[in-house]
């Protein structure tokens, strides 16, 4: 997707105008300026939302924040570990929102208990996986007709956030069009000309309503 179209697919028909990115000249440092609005076309909920002072960020999970090697190792995308580090020290909750196969279990923490194992069993690194950090905020599907980009997992997550304001970070644009279809302020990372994951600072401005 290209930084004109990225710019247009936010700015049109969502329900937020989510993640507007202002960028200076070409060469401007990846900290410059990203100011972020909600549309005064939103629906009342999604203005609630804002004001409620908290947000959650959900993550898909490989090559978003993890990656797999040839060797089926698995470690930290560049700079996740950082950006997850900083999310923490605003008190910024997180959460993944994962396509696993359904039968790994019947509960979203069963899945996920045997998605912590898969990911642990093939972990290459100083530090391991920050799972403490996502708490019980990791949903996955229960069936296969749930598996992303079926809306299901990212409703399920809205439905469990007591009213905070949602916000999706993938590596494709097809998921994050789904996020941003359901409310979610959505950023596809590791693009070029702007910062790989949503800037942290952003996103404590939205969970203030800004």
């Amino acid at each position: 997707m290209t930084r004109s179209a990225f710019r247009g697919f936010f700015r049109t028909s969502l329900a937020f105008s989510a993640a507007v990115l202002a960028w200076a000249a070409p060469g401007t440092a990846a900290n410059a300026a990203v100011p972020v609005e909600v549309s005064h076309d939103a629906p009342a909920g999604a203005r609630a939302d804002a004001a409620r002072g908290c947000v959650i960020v959900y993550f898909d999970l490989g090559e978003t924040l993890v990656h797999t090697a040839e060797d089926s190792s698995i470690s930290y995308m560049p700079g996740a570990a950082a950006y997850l580090r900083e999310l923490r020290k605003r008190n910024i909750e997180v959460g993944l929102i994962t396509n696993v196969p359904a039968s790994w279990g019947e509960t979203d923490a069963e899945r996920a208990a045997a998605l912590k194992k898969e990911v642990d069993r093939a972990w290459k690194g100083s530090a391991p996986f920050a799972w403490e950090d996502f708490g019980d905020r990791i949903r996955t599907p229960r069936t296969e007709a749930e598996r992303k980009p079926a809306p299901a997992l990212w409703e399920r997550a809205r439905a469990d956030a007591n009213g905070c304001r949602l916000v999706y970070e993938a590596e494709t644009a097809e998921e994050t069009t789904v996020a941003a279809s359901l409310c979610y302020v959505a950023y596809q990372v590791g693009q070029p000309s702007r910062p790989t994951y949503l800037p942290a600072r952003v996103i404590e401005r939205l969970k203030h309503g800004s």
